[in-house]
């Protein structure tokens, strides 16, 4: 299965008591659609928690906000919380990812740090060509 969506929080690594990394993180799924007879568009929003087993690595890239496309199946996890009360959420174990859209951990220029147009650069002394 393929699913497309952009993360709601940067990923996170954990261990399991065997030493094996998994890498956590949640994307929010965007969809609309337009009620039979109505001509106004519900937008509607899913939540899934991804899991990946294969690299750790990974992670780093995996930033709030970017967008991924992810391959693998959909599980659900539901139980019945401390208040009695039923939960469920959605669950996909991933087997490949593919970064659509980075993003930059980089601040934004500030007016200040970016030279005039006129202003002149210092050449270093002693250039290495």
């Amino acid at each position: 299965m393929e699913i497309t969506g952009r993360l709601t929080r940067d990923a996170v690594v954990a261990k399991t008591a065997k030493d094996r990394e998994v890498v956590n993180f949640s994307i929010a799924v965007n969809d609309t659609y337009k009620a039979k007879g109505s001509t106004e568009t519900t937008k509607i929003v899913t939540y899934i928690e991804c899991s990946y087993w294969l690299s750790a690595g990974v992670a780093q890239w995996l930033k709030k906000g970017a967008m991924v496309e992810l391959y693998g199946r959909v599980g659900v996890n539901a139980y019945i919380n401390s208040e009695g009360k039923a939960v469920a959420s959605l669950t996909f174990h991933t087997s490949n990812i593919k970064i659509l859209v980075f993003v930059s951990d980089s601040q934004p220029l500030q007016a200040s740090a970016v030279p005039a147009k006129n202003s002149k650069k210092e050449q270093p002394d002693d250039l290495p060509f």
